[in-house]
């Protein structure tokens, strides 16, 4: 089992805050020979749909003294595990959980925009403190 980052339980518990289930912890799936663990999964029963919305999501604590190093190679992840989610559990969306200073800091550069936009990455802004999700972007 890959060790869990830092900032693991705060991002867990802040999901739970808004009422989430973990339903894995991590997240095992194997596509093509080649096995993944995700951070985490969790579902959340929607009422007025009736319906579950399932999520997937790799948190990560960029804490390295290199905010691009980080990127690059949480960027090659995602891309890796949502590919894998695509072929084996479609109806779960995958997010990048980020802190919400990184967030500040390092994903307003013009070079983060452009590529969480090209890229299409969902992500899950946390505060690590507080153990709160303070925002969701599609």
């Amino acid at each position: 089992m890959a060790a869990k980052d830092l900032f693991h339980q705060a991002v867990k518990n802040a999901l739970q805050k808004e009422q989430w289930i973990i339903t894995s912890d991590p997240l095992k799936i194997e596509v093509g020979g080649t096995k993944f663990e995700i951070d985490l999964g969790a579902e959340k029963i929607l009422a007025a749909e009736r319906n579950n919305e399932k999520i997937a999501v790799e948190i990560k604590t960029f804490l390295s003294d290199s905010p691009v190093t980080d990127y690059h190679a949480a960027l090659g992840q995602f891309l890796n595990y949502r590919l894998a989610l695509e072929l084996s559990e479609p109806e779960r969306t995958l997010y990048l959980a980020i802190p919400v200073i990184v967030h500040q800091s390092f994903f307003q550069r013009e070079f983060a925009q452009l590529s969480v936009e090209r890229y299409q990455i969902k992500r899950l802004i946390y505060n690590p403190i507080e153990e709160v999700i303070v925002q969701w972007i599609n």
